[in-house]
């Protein structure tokens, strides 16, 4: 089973998201044929990636987590900004309480780690929710005018579209333990079924 802990963000902050994306995928700075999105119920805040885990694990990582959480506080969260990693990847980003946020991403990696499973090597330091991917041959030119035009990159001009985006905070009460099922989503894209949620502060 592929296995991650995630911070999910509620309703009303996926609507404010979702409809400042619409205002982009289809605009001049959001080529819809150029990004490949995220469909919305895949949208969350990664704590860590424990990978692939044998079934019989599962309980136990839970168990690991909700001990590794057990003394934090909920804490607030909004989504702010906006990048892109590897010119691919597009992201919005969170700001607020990022301090308790840092240290709910520690615990849930030691919670990994506790019960063996696979290193997650990815940079976990910045706090973000990935709503796009650039599709092949949408990467930057390797000479680009110093005037926008027709050859720039069209994920840098959605980061600069979404780079002013403030959704409304919420309170993260919670982390979810969620299995991963790539390319059974709508689209082909991931399949992500929650198996434990994990209340802070119990």
């Amino acid at each position: 089973m592929r296995v991650f802990a995630a911070v999910w963000p509620p309703d009303d902050v996926l609507d404010h998201l979702d409809l400042a994306l619409a205002s982009v995928r289809g605009g001049p700075a959001g080529t819809s044929s150029a990004v490949r999105w995220s469909a919305r119920e895949t949208w969350h805040l990664t704590t860590a990636f424990y990978g692939e885990v044998p079934d019989g694990a599962v309980p136990t990582i839970a168990t690991t987590l909700a001990e590794a959480i057990v003394d934090l506080e909920p804490y607030r969260l909004t989504l702010r900004g906006s990048g892109v990693f590897a010119h691919r990847t597009l992201w919005v980003g969170a700001g607020g309480d990022l301090e308790p946020h840092r240290r709910v991403v520690e615990a849930c990696a030691e919670a990994g780690a506790a019960v063996g499973a696979p290193d997650d090597r990815r940079e976990r330091e910045r706090a973000h929710l990935t709503v796009g991917r650039s599709r092949p041959g949408s990467a930057p030119p390797r000479r680009r005018s110093s005037r926008p035009g027709p050859d720039e990159d069209p994920v840098a001009g959605l980061v600069r579209a979404l780079a002013v985006y403030e959704g409304p905070s919420w309170l993260v009460e919670e982390v979810v333990l969620v299995e991963s099922r790539p390319g059974a989503g709508r689209g082909g894209g991931p399949l992500y079924l929650p198996i434990e949620r994990v209340v802070l502060g119990r």
